[in-house]
């Protein structure tokens, strides 16, 4: 799992399949997500997986202008550079397993 940031999101874009995790540092259920990323981006090698804190200065300025963020955390299913999913909540494996299915692999 990679940070993403301004710099490096684009790399997301062009990426076949990609998942992206955004989140702030206090945000507990942000941090309980961790694991679940990680153990997903062992299951799923094809799927490009990162997570953006978007609570630091000036690393997601471009991002935080692209897209409105009411919860965290919120998590996007990118599937040849188009945004197919939104799924603002923590997910379990299962779930989270899910929607790669569902909205990558299909």
């Amino acid at each position: 799992m990679q940070v993403v940031d301004d710099g490096n999101y684009g790399e997301f874009l062009k990426a076949p399949a990609a998942v992206i995790a955004f989140g702030i540092a206090s945000c507990v259920p942000c941090n309980e997500y961790d694991p679940v990323l990680k153990w997903a981006a062992g299951r799923f090698p094809a799927v490009l997986f990162g997570k953006a804190q978007l609570h630091l200065p000036g690393a997601c300025r471009e991002i935080k202008q692209r897209y409105t963020f009411d919860t965290f955390p919120t998590t996007h299913f990118y599937k040849g550079g188009q945004l197919v999913h939104t799924a603002e909540e923590k997910l379990d494996g299962d779930a989270l397993a899910a929607c790669i299915g569902q909205y990558l692999l299909s």
